[in-house]
């Protein structure tokens, strides 16, 4: 049973390894791919797609408005 456990484990993992076409490797290279080192760069970027998203007022509030006036 512990060996058909490790092949699924295996399996899964394992799917999720694909190759990058040449098509796709300049989406992938792109500077919103990369990932963010500045903390504060990355708060602020946060903060502006959670307004302009209407998801939620800002990084702690509630969900509302779109415009994040209320922040």
């Amino acid at each position: 049973m512990r060996s058909v456990f490790l092949i699924w484990v295996a399996v899964l993992l394992g799917s999720g390894c694909v190759r990058v076409g040449s098509y796709e490797r300049g989406y992938l290279s792109d500077v919103t791919m990369q990932p963010v080192v500045d903390p504060l760069e990355a708060f602020a970027t946060t903060h502006l797609h959670r307004a302009r998203e209407a998801t939620s007022g800002g990084i702690w509030s509630p969900a509302g408005g779109g415009c994040g006036c209320s922040n």
